[in-house]
């Protein structure tokens, strides 16, 4: 069964920042989609478990983004 999880996330501007946010967090074990939309800082993430939300924070912050 999936889990879906939105997290807001700030700093994003642009396309690029979502596909930034994208690539890290998909790194996660576990995550089977992600949307990222820089307008609104929601990012959607889809998972076959819950995520262990320290885990995506230092996926965003990898990207040069901060959950919030």
């Amino acid at each position: 069964m999936s889990e879906t999880t939105t997290w807001t996330v700030s700093g994003m501007t642009c396309g690029h920042c979502e596909a930034s946010v994208r690539e890290e967090i998909s790194e996660i074990p576990g995550v089977t989609s992600v949307e990222a939309h820089h307008e609104t800082g929601a990012v959607v993430v889809t998972s076959d478990a819950p995520l262990d939300p320290a885990a995506v924070a230092a996926a965003v912050e990898e990207a040069g983004y901060a959950l919030t």
